[in-house]
């Protein structure tokens, strides 16, 4: 008849509470409040009160992430929700973690070889090279490009940057790609930093930003007197973004859909504890390209997001209905 028992109520049959640390940095935008967003909306239409989630949200990326992974474990939680910075350090936590039977869950970028129950991101090579082709077909294969990016550690942000530089190579072998510039999430020294570069190649022609620091590079296009003639995609939208792709001075937004990832991660991750149902490694979204034609039919449908949306990965599909049973 199509029964499905509701995992979480026989949690609450038992008196037992899951406990939840979501370990996300405060962000430049609304990128993580968009995350945690979805995590809360999911925990509403799963636990039936079953679930306590604890925010251990700090202040930057790198700062105070290996206090609030150690508070997490140390407080004997039931999972966590974490994003990884510093794969090259995520291997310890993770043990220790593991040794406490503490399920981690990756959201937005991996920590792989760590031991991590699964990763929830958007696919980084779709928006690599959608970014790549993009720039390419504008600019008629020729011309000097750049890439911004928080830190080459960053497997997330490591991963864009290859396939953009690989899909160029393969499809746009007439243009260059120079020197990366890495900002660390920090408005000022991303500012400064673009101004030099445009200063030392006052013909670039295309710009990829990899991540939501995309302001302070149109500020220092602007004000170098290059951003009429620069081609610049973006990465995530968020108000202060808006103006500027009406009216035209980003070509286009690479959206990862925040919001879908966090609901992802706290599903999975709910699956897992109250089922044993251990998901597939990668769970993976395309992302969503927008641009000024298609920008305010977006935002409308953004706006009264309220569904659920199917998520995949190369080994597995999950379609609305799977993912709503």
């Amino acid at each position: 008849m199509g029964y499905r028992p509701n995992l979480a109520a026989r949690y609450l049959s038992r008196g037992e509470e899951l406990r939840i640390s979501v370990n996300t940095p405060k962000g430049t935008e609304s990128y993580w409040d968009d995350v945690r967003a979805g995590i809360q909306k999911e925990v509403h239409a799963l636990s039936m009160g079953s679930v306590q989630l604890e925010f251990r949200t700090y202040p930057a990326i790198r700062e105070g992430e290996a206090e609030a992974f150690e508070e997490a474990v140390d407080s004997r939680v039931n999972g966590i929700i974490a994003f990884p910075s510093r794969p090259e350090l995520m291997k310890s936590w993770m043990q220790r973690a593991m040794r406490a039977h503490i399920p981690v869950i990756c959201v937005t970028t991996d920590a792989p070889g760590t031991g991590r129950l699964a990763v929830v991101s958007i696919n980084t090579l779709i928006s690599g090279a959608l970014a790549a082709d993009l720039l390419g077909r504008v600019l008629k294969g020729s011309g000097k490009v750049a890439v911004t990016l928080f830190d080459f550690m960053i497997n997330e942000h490591a991963e864009k940057r290859r396939t953009f530089i690989e899909t160029l190579q393969r499809y746009y072998p007439g243009m260059s790609v120079v020197e990366t510039i890495e900002d660390h999430e920090i408005n000022a020294e991303a500012y400064d930093k673009c101004r030099t570069l445009f200063a030392e190649h006052p013909d670039l022609v295309g710009i990829y930003v990899c991540t939501e620091v995309s302001l302070p590079v149109i500020e220092a296009a602007r004000d170098s007197g290059m951003l009429p003639g620069l081609s610049i995609i973006t990465t995530d939208l968020f108000p202060a973004l808006v103006e500027h792709i009406r009216a035209g001075r980003v070509l286009a937004t690479i959206y990862q859909r925040p919001y879908t990832q966090g609901r992802m991660a706290f599903r999975v991750l709910h699956e897992f504890l109250v089922k044993d149902a251990r998901p597939p490694d990668h769970l993976t979204l395309s992302p969503h390209l927008v641009m000024r034609g298609n920008l305010e039919f977006f935002l409308q449908q953004q706006s009264a997001e309220s569904h659920v949306e199917p998520y995949a990965n190369s080994a597995q599909s999950i379609d609305n209905a799977e993912l709503e049973g």
